[in-house]
């Protein structure tokens, strides 16, 4: 009999610098899904809800919900939930953005990320929505991406968040944590969408992304994930975790 081929293993650091060795394959089985929800669900109880989860809190009004969403992307959540409580207080509803300039605009949610694009987008914000949808923010994804700025990210977590529809909205986080698990293997955050509404029951879809940020923004991080407590550590793949021949 010829030599047995040799197990590939992950040999990656953990955060507090321990070296952890596991195999590389065939953790991750779709039957385990209910499972690996669940625990993270549980871990993410315990940790800071991302910001977007407190808007939510704060108001049902699905206008600050869109402009909340908007002004989070590419943002931390500190800066998202400060500029928010400074915005809202200048702005009630989509109509009163007409009486703004787009320099005023800037100056007021200065420092979110790339807030000079937003501040354009919220600056068109009213009248597309007007001319559009009669002033009210539209209740579909189809519709909601036709507005400036909005993605389909932003568009499934307005759905998500104002309408309490089910949709699968898929951030970096999202993205890299369902290929690192090995639940979906994809390339792009819309073949992750594509692919999540295939694999993750309907029941999950609205607390998915809520979940998952909050896992991988204190858990398993991009770099350096704590795979030494991690619940879901036996079932997971570990793509992409520092990959070491």
């Amino acid at each position: 009999m010829g030599a047995s081929k040799k197990k590939k293993f992950y040999n990656l650091k953990s955060d507090t610098d321990d070296s952890v060795t596991f195999p590389a394959k065939n953790r991750f089985r779709k039957e385990n899904i209910d499972t690996v929800i669940a625990k993270i669900t549980e871990y993410t109880k315990n940790v800071k809800a991302p910001v977007m989860e407190f808007v939510k809190i704060m108001t049902n009004d699905p206008f600050k919900i869109l402009v909340g969403t908007l002004l989070s992307s590419r943002t931390n959540d500190n800066t998202t939930s400060k500029v928010l409580a400074n915005f809202f207080m200048n702005v009630e509803k989509a109509d009163d953005i007409n009486d703004m300039s787009v320099k005023e605009l800037e100056e007021l949610i200065f420092p979110v990320g790339f807030y000079r694009t937003k501040a354009k987008h919220l600056k068109e914000l009213p009248i597309v929505l007007k001319n559009k949808f009669n002033g009210i923010i539209p209740e579909t994804i189809e519709e909601l991406v036709q507005l400036p700025g909005v993605g389909r990210k932003t568009a499934n977590l307005v759905m998500i968040l104002a309408f309490e529809q089910p949709a699968m909205c898929v951030d970096v986080h999202v993205h890299r944590i369902s290929n690192r698990i090995g639940i979906i293997k994809t390339k792009n955050p819309l073949d992750s969408e594509l692919a999540l509404r295939e694999v993750i029951p309907l029941k999950y879809w609205m607390k998915y992304n809520f979940i998952l940020v909050a896992f991988g923004q204190n858990l398993c991080k991009p770099t350096f994930p704590r795979c030494t407590i991690c619940p879901v550590e036996k079932y997971c793949e570990k793509y992409s975790v520092n990959l070491r021949p």
